[in-house]
């Protein structure tokens, strides 16, 4: 029963990471948008052009920049279960999920150049995804919150 259980979970986990591959280079897309507003100036560039030098071309940086999202998109994806492990409390869920995350974007966000690689980029661009990881964290946490609060209502008849 327990191999079972295992299996069940493993197989969660890989699909999850598959379904989050094209959601990583939709995102990787997005953050191409968000760069080429903010240094652009009006034209899009599907990547940094530190990562065009560094790879030799742009066909080239684009390929690494996209393979570089899938598997931050699958890494996400994959460890988006640990919010199902109703054993673990929720600082605890919390506070591995933030760790794993970290590990899977800092990296990519450094190979890919949405960092300066200085001492000082890499705490900035961990400082950004910090926040931005609290802000997302605190919406979901209200939500559900809400969402209790009106089922509870419904239980007892308070609507």
């Amino acid at each position: 029963m327990k191999n079972k259980c295992k299996q069940r979970m493993l197989r969660k986990v890989l699909l999850r990471g598959l379904f989050g591959v094209p959601i990583g280079i939709a995102l990787g897309y997005v953050i191409t948008i968000g760069i080429s507003c903010a240094v652009a100036g009006g034209y899009y560039a599907p990547c940094v052009p530190e990562l065009m030098d560094r790879m030799g071309s742009e066909i080239g940086a684009v390929l690494m920049q996209t393979f570089c999202c899938a598997i931050m998109g699958a890494g996400f994806g994959a460890i988006s279960y640990i919010w199902e492990i109703d054993h673990w409390s929720l600082l605890k869920q919390t506070g591995i999920y933030f760790v794993l995350t970290s590990v899977i974007m800092l990296p990519i966000a450094y190979i890919t150049y949405w960092m300066e690689h200085t001492i000082r980029g890499v705490l900035i661009y961990f400082v950004i995804f910090a926040a931005i990881f609290a802000v997302i964290w605190i919406v979901e946490f209200l939500g559900r919150k809400y969402v209790v609060k009106r089922m509870n209502e419904k239980l007892r008849g308070d609507e």
